[in-house]
């Protein structure tokens, strides 16, 4: 029994080897990207947070002021639903009553 444990210790250990190995080489390769792209960060990142900022504030008012758009609109709708709905109503009746004319194909 202590065989097999040490034969799957042993074979995890011949796979799991080869792939830190590989982390490890890709991180070295890739390190130059990464110390540069921290570099990027730490320059712009005052500039585009502000920018963000700006941004986001004016977005959020538009959203504001549309929200408040639609529920304005919602509110003066809503007591004039029973008039539309009459008049859809007698628009569909007057619409069903009036004769249709034939249909006519083309040659």
């Amino acid at each position: 029994m202590e065989f097999l444990v040490l034969l799957f210790v042993g074979l995890a250990f011949l796979v799991i080897l080869p792939l830190i190995l590989l982390k490890l080489v890709l991180g070295l390769l890739f390190l130059p990207f990464k110390l540069l792209g921290l570099v990027f960060r730490i320059v712009f990142g005052v500039t585009f947070g502000l920018l963000g900022l700006v941004f986001r504030l004016l977005f959020s008012g538009i959203g504001l002021v549309l929200a408040l758009l639609v529920a304005v609109g919602v509110a003066l709708l809503i007591p004039l639903l029973p008039v539309v709905l009459i008049g859809v109503g007698l628009w569909l009746l007057l619409r069903s009553s009036a004769p249709r004319p034939p249909l006519r194909l083309s040659a």
